[in-house]
């Protein structure tokens, strides 16, 4: 069954809660990148265009005491907004209450309002009470009372039962997916349960415990699956070869081998690796092929590694990439992570699919995001998505 959307909604002046992500990150009310905000458009502008009353709720970092909520409050993001859609968005400093309610009820068809951040709810007079992440009844229930509809197009807090997501759906009658979410659902969801062959997966990051399930879900569905980043040198350890002061996770070798015995030729580590004395850019390094020697770590990819994952990858029809092959963050340990990111750019017969984080990064580093197909806007619910798992902000959503 397919999702209800918001194009399947009559929205003529109903009062429409949006749950958004504007988790974006902000210093002393200074906003570092609104690729999130900027993702949250389509949708918005839909809600206003067809003459609803868009009321936006979002997250924004953690609260845990008092003194976090000033430097975390939405009024930037709803000043942002305003410049985006170029007109005005009201900011209301309050999360329940009469002055919330009374702004609702002044909308026009075609207003748009922000609320505060919805985790100030989960500290209370100097007390963390966490109404909003552990989904309190009552809350998901007052918030829902606020609209007529609900649409969730935060697909970053999908894999979150929290109150402003799970919590209003189980109180309206429907939920609809905005334009983002029903992306996010269409392309990682649809590479998970009817994949395109040949599909490639590539799996980058530090630690094989935090891939695990993806890898194991996707050895399943996957034609290939390359594995890049600190996590090789574990698989590299489970080889019995030498990995140096390379990143190892030693209670995860036995895993590491029974992965590889159940994937067979499936799974392809790269073959050669840059690898430095100490983890620092500065650092003299030099490039070897297989075991890593005494004295040295490993901190990217080495270009054997990167013409072979090239050759694994040259004819897929699906590329779904999570993590990098280095440490992106070093200039010096960045260029096999931006080679792939690059050689993607260039599949033009192939759905290419970067489920968030670091790759998503190198991706916007590079400037190929837009011959790409898609760039998810979860890290963590893109990770849980493609490990099969059933996300709650998801599964709230109404069936068609």
């Amino acid at each position: 069954m397919a999702k209800l959307t918001v194009s399947d909604l009559d929205l003529k002046s109903k009062k429409v809660l949006m749950r958004v992500d504007f988790n974006v990150p902000i210093k002393d009310g200074v906003i570092g990148n609104d690729n999130r905000i900027v993702a949250a458009l389509p949708t918005i502008q839909y809600v206003i265009d067809h003459g609803g009353k868009a009321i936006l709720l979002s997250h924004l970092g953690r609260i845990k005491s008092e003194d976090d909520k000033p430097g975390l409050s939405m009024r930037p993001v709803a000043e942002r907004l305003s410049n985006l859609l170029n007109k005005p968005v009201t900011f209301v400093p309050a999360t329940e209450g009469s002055q919330l309610e009374d702004a609702i009820n002044k909308m026009n068809d075609g207003d748009v309002l922000v609320m505060e951040n919805t985790r100030y709810e989960d500290v209370k007079n100097g007390e963390q009470v966490k109404r909003e992440s552990k989904n309190d009844p009552a809350l998901g229930k007052y918030w829902a009372s606020l609209g007529d509809l609900f649409i969730n197009d935060a697909f970053g807090t999908a894999h979150r039962q929290h109150a402003s997501n799970v919590g209003i759906a189980s109180n309206m009658p429907q939920t609809a997916a905005g334009f983002l979410m029903e992306k996010e659902i269409k392309f990682i969801g649809g590479a998970v349960s009817h994949p395109a062959h040949p599909f490639v997966a590539i799996l980058g990051g530090a630690k094989v415990s935090d891939k695990i399930g993806v890898i194991d879900n996707l050895l399943d569905k996957a034609d290939k699956v390359i594995i890049g980043g600190g996590m090789t040198y574990t698989f590299y350890a489970a080889k019995g070869m030498k990995i140096g002061n390379s990143l190892v996770e030693k209670d995860k070798i036995d895993l590491a081998k029974e992965i590889m015995d159940k994937a067979g030729d499936k799974l392809v580590l790269p073959i050669d690796s840059v690898v430095a004395e100490k983890f620092d850019n500065d650092a003299a390094h030099k490039t070897v092929d297989g075991d890593i020697p005494d004295g040295y770590m490993a901190l990217d990819i080495g270009p054997k590694s990167v013409a072979l994952f090239e050759d694994v990858l040259k004819d897929a029809k699906l590329v779904v990439w999570n993590g990098p092959m280095g440490v992106f963050e070093m200039s010096n340990y960045a260029e096999g992570t931006l080679e792939i990111g690059k050689f993607l750019g260039t599949l033009s017969d192939a759905t290419t699919i970067v489920g968030g984080g670091d790759s998503t990064a190198a991706v916007q580093q590079l400037g190929v995001g837009d011959k790409l197909t898609h760039i998810s806007t979860g890290g963590g619910a893109s990770l849980e998505y493609l490990e099969g798992k059933t996300l709650p902000g998801i599964a709230a959503i109404s069936e068609k």
